[in-house]
């Protein structure tokens, strides 16, 4: 069964992302809860997963705490999933062993399958419904009220970093016997109806599209409602035509890509072709356990260098913070570097550290722009790490 709870409007809030916390009776939860405020994320990696991440460990200093990281897809492909279905069979796999009692997610909204509505699901034939990627702001967390009034006590939470840290902040008072975390990696969200004017730029019949992934090998990948796939290189999407305003800055300045908070964060960046994941608790090893022979796992891989695009993205981002506008690859080259990205640009693993190397450098640079009184607080310490190697580093009022 799927249910869609009616909820209060929103409350107010500047750098919001309407992760449901100021539509439950206690608005002003978000002062407590809101990583836009002052994240502390040594405190509840410790809280969640027995530490913090370690940058003498490879690879925590770019995605935080974890047990295992794996290339992983499930041995029979879910059809209308968005890569094999593994987050999806995880929830799936929760509700068939009793494990929760409901779990909380997305599914489309009836009238637009783009919109995600926050749905509690409690059956697990239910869960093929909410496959697949959904585009625009949804106060997930505001159904733990309702869940919680219907005599819910196990739960299973899907959800994108900014739901998620606000989760953990109030995890302890929430009064649940148990929480399973699947994160999903986030890089930019913005409005549906923002994301129905970007879809107006790659088709002239928008409405006929089914299904948009940004894929780890420079192309996004378009399927369409009479079975065609159309796939477009990064540097041939229309991003310079859209409005400055298209991702908030609460997107552009968020530190958490990776969903470091998550049991088990489910997505794709450094999974060549499959899906990546990172197992980062006991709970996560848990989640992977339900699956068994269900899904195929492999090690990661890593190729390329990471620096030059890094060096290349901060050179327009410090254009695009400044007011200038982004500097177009004369389109004579661009179908010559879409050839060779794929083939020598950073992959796999060394892709997934430079997108976030990226997300650290855009939330400097756009906070010291718009909001630079408050680089101080939600800046944490290990992304001034992350971009000490392109020259950015915290002025004297930055630092904690």
């Amino acid at each position: 069964m799927i249910t869609a709870p009616a909820l209060p409007p929103a409350a107010p809030r500047s750098l919001c992302t309407d992760c449901g916390v100021s539509r439950m009776a206690d608005a002003k939860a978000c002062g407590r809860a809101c990583q836009f405020i002052q994240p502390d994320y040594p405190r509840l990696e410790a809280q969640v997963h027995g530490r913090a991440r370690d940058p003498a460990r490879p690879d925590e200093l770019h995605f935080g705490p974890f047990r295992q990281m794996l290339r992983a897809r499930l041995a029979a492909p879910r059809p209308g999933a968005q890569w094999t279905g593994i987050t999806t069979r995880l929830a799936e796999r929760l509700l068939e062993t009793g494990a929760v009692d409901a779990v909380l997610t997305m599914a489309p909204d009836p009238a637009d399958s783009w919109r995600p509505v926050p749905v509690l699901v409690t059956r697990p034939e239910d869960m093929a419904g909410c496959r697949g990627m959904r585009m625009g702001y949804a106060p997930l967390l505001a159904l733990l009220e309702p869940a919680r009034a219907a005599g819910h006590r196990r739960l299973a939470i899907i959800g994108i970093p900014c739901q998620v840290y606000a989760l953990r902040a109030l995890e302890a008072e929430l009064g649940f016997e148990r929480l399973y975390v699947i994160g999903t990696p986030c890089s930019d969200n913005t409005t549906t109806e923002n994301f129905h004017q970007f879809l107006a730029l790659l088709s002239e019949q928008p409405e006929t599209i089914t299904y948009l992934e940004f894929r780890a090998d420079y192309h996004v990948e378009l399927r369409f409602a009479d079975g065609r796939i159309r796939e477009i290189p990064f540097l041939q999407l229309p991003i310079s035509q859209l409005p400055g305003d298209f991702f908030p800055l609460t997107c552009r300045t968020c530190v958490d890509y990776t969903n470091v908070l998550a049991d088990i964060t489910v997505g794709y960046m450094a999974g060549g072709g499959d899906q990546w994941l990172l197992v980062r608790n006991a709970r996560g090893e848990e989640l992977l356990k339900l699956l068994g022979e269900e899904v195929v796992t492999s090690a990661p891989g890593s190729a390329g260098k990471r620096a030059g695009p890094v060096k290349g993205f901060l050179t327009n981002t410090e254009r695009a913070a400044g007011g200038l506008p982004l500097r177009r690859m004369p389109n004579f080259l661009r179908g010559i570097v879409g050839w060779l990205m794929p083939r020598i640009g950073p992959r796999g693993l060394e892709f997934g550290r430079a997108r976030v190397e990226m997300k650290a450098v855009e939330t400097v640079l756009h906070l010291r722009r718009s909001l630079p009184a408050r680089v101080k607080n939600m800046v944490p310490a290990h992304v001034w790490s992350l971009v000490a190697p392109y020259g950015i580093t915290p002025r004297d009022d930055e630092k904690r």
